[in-house]
């Protein structure tokens, strides 16, 4: 018998015990409220969260917050006189001149901040990571527990989607936390009260 064979025979011989899993790998999260969560949250991760009644209140917000800012887009057809850069473009390239991007979201998980979204409103995957500010519209009552209730939620998903949560941040820097490394330098969500299916 040689060294290797040597080594398998002990590797086998000290295998640990087989672990039985658990009838239940699913935890609930007992939160207060779970927009209070989500909101403390994502203040947590340096992004703002601000609640609006309607599509009108919405496009009105983004005026006030985006008044001196050109390269707007969005996803959102109510809000296309409030946008001047056209997502109708071929070239994904061309995005890197966006300013702020107000976008379609799914849904938000109370527990860590993130929003879902997917190629289901978006038309350029690279968007919400190339805009140098991004904003997310969901509807208010749109906010899920934990990543448990999430993934229940995105048990018949098919296609492209991910997770975002908050700005681009890095500490890799001289252990230094910095905000807009690599992505967008700044998030909001918009929790919209009355929202009409788009």
């Amino acid at each position: 018998m040689n060294s290797r064979d040597k080594m398998l025979q002990q590797i086998k011989l000290n295998m640990p015990s087989e672990t039985i899993l658990p009838e239940k790998i699913r935890f609930d999260s007992h939160f207060e409220s779970t927009e209070s969560k989500f909101v403390e949250t994502l203040s947590a991760i340096y992004t703002e969260v601000i609640v609006v009644k309607d599509l009108n209140e919405l496009k009105a917000k983004a005026d006030e917050l985006y008044a001196s800012v050109t390269n707007r887009a969005t996803t959102i057809p109510f809000l296309n006189s409030w946008a001047d850069f056209s997502l109708n473009i071929a070239d994904p390239h061309e995005l890197e001149l966006i300013e702020i991007a107000i976008l379609e979201a799914e849904f938000g998980v109370a527990e860590n901040g993130a929003v879902w979204i997917s190629e289901r409103h978006l038309p350029h995957r690279a968007l919400p990571f190339i805009t140098q500010n991004l904003a997310f519209v969901i509807p208010r009552n749109a906010i899920v527990n934990n990543m448990h209730d999430a993934y229940e939620r995105l048990s018949d998903t098919t296609g492209w989607g991910c997770f975002i949560a908050g700005p681009s941040k890095t500490a890799d820097i001289e252990q230094s936390l910095v905000i807009g490394a690599h992505g967008a330098r700044s998030m909001v969500i918009f929790l919209i009260e009355d929202y009409p299916v788009l």
